[in-house]
């Protein structure tokens, strides 16, 4: 350990996890072994087989191992989180807690990111010891996900990652979206992503936690990330395009109407399509409704809190002082 912490923080979320703790920490210690200071936070997400217990009596004994525990079972978000911010290393791993991932990756992964300049480097587990029914509806998350996303990475739901710290400083977990990970990093600008194929050992102990539930809850929170990645700064372009097309269709059926009464004598009452083209004009007023409500809700956040920008450099200012009077994060100051 330095005076300003360790080089690399393991942050592993687990629920359940009794037997393997112990293992776990050994594993880990034997995967160092003097190559990296390191410490490791354990997040228990409400456990309710005596893994705190077990956390507690292997912190109280190690200087680098702490434990964080949850009143109830928040998630697996929400545990990185929370270890995110008690993270102190240089570069911050994450893991899973069933002993299918091994510890002996993140050395290597961390010389990956120093040697090629990366900002996160992400597991891939090319041969996996799951079953069936968690492999295949794996494979097409990933597909899925890599091509709306546009970040190349074969496995996304691997847990085993490792990140410069500065990635996870910029981030901010909740739902799902721990598996999303990456694409968060690349809409703060950490476009630096690798990946690496890692070795999946078959679980030792316990049950596996995963259930359908969560790939419709992961895909329901990737249409979210997406839409908010692009609309959130500007809703109206959304809102409003929406809102257009409704008035453009609902305008057109009217004024077809229109001529038709006015030059043919046609009747209006009881036909379909002009109450089709009452619905289009209204549906297009909410939507810029909508749009206009979003644009006002940014302006006054902006006005209020200003825009949060992650800056990466700077030159040219005689010291840091000059930056941190704008409220923005001042980034690394060179001269």
């Amino acid at each position: 350990m330095t005076e300003s912490g360790p080089e690399v923080s393991i942050v592993v979320p687990l629920y359940n996890e009794v037997e393997s703790l112990s293992v776990l920490v050994q594993r880990i210690d034997e995967a160092f072994d003097g190559k990296r200071t390191y410490e490791v936070i354990l997040v228990d997400d409400g456990s309710n087989d005596g893994s705190w217990e077990k956390i507690v009596s292997i912190s109280s004994s190690r200087k680098n191992v702490f434990g964080i525990r949850f009143r109830r079972n928040y998630g697996k978000s929400a545990a990185l989180q929370q270890g995110f911010r008690r993270a102190r290393g240089a570069y911050v791993a994450t893991m899973d807690a069933d002993l299918q991932d091994d510890p002996k990756e993140i050395p290597q992964m961390v010389q990956q990111i120093e040697d090629k300049g990366l900002d996160l480097v992400s597991g891939w587990k090319k041969e996996r010891y799951d079953p069936i029914s968690k492999t295949i509806p794996s494979r097409f998350f990933n597909c899925v996900t890599s091509l709306t996303t546009g970040i190349k990475l074969n496995d996304f739901n691997c847990g085993l990652k490792t990140y410069k710290k500065e990635v996870i400083e910029h981030i901010t977990l909740y739902g799902e979206l721990h598996r999303y990970i990456p694409y968060l990093a690349k809409q703060q600008g950490f476009n630096k992503i690798g990946e690496k194929i890692v070795q999946h050992h078959p679980r030792e102990f316990g049950v596996s936690k995963f259930g359908l539930s969560r790939f419709i809850k992961g895909f329901l929170d990737l249409v979210t990330l997406l839409f908010l990645g692009h609309y959130m700064k500007r809703p109206m372009h959304f809102f409003g395009g929406i809102g257009t097309l409704f008035l453009l269709i609902g305008g057109g059926i009217t004024l077809y109407l229109t001529v038709m009464r006015l030059f043919f004598e046609v009747y209006l009452s009881g036909r379909p399509l002009f109450l089709f083209g009452i619905l289009f004009l209204l549906l297009g007023v909410q939507f810029f409704s909508i749009g206009f409500l979003g644009e006002i809700f940014n302006q006054s956040r902006a006005e209020k809190e200003g825009d949060p920008v992650n800056i990466s450099e700077l030159a040219g200012f005689d010291t840091p002082a000059r930056l941190s009077e704008s409220g923005v994060d001042q980034g690394d100051v060179v001269k």
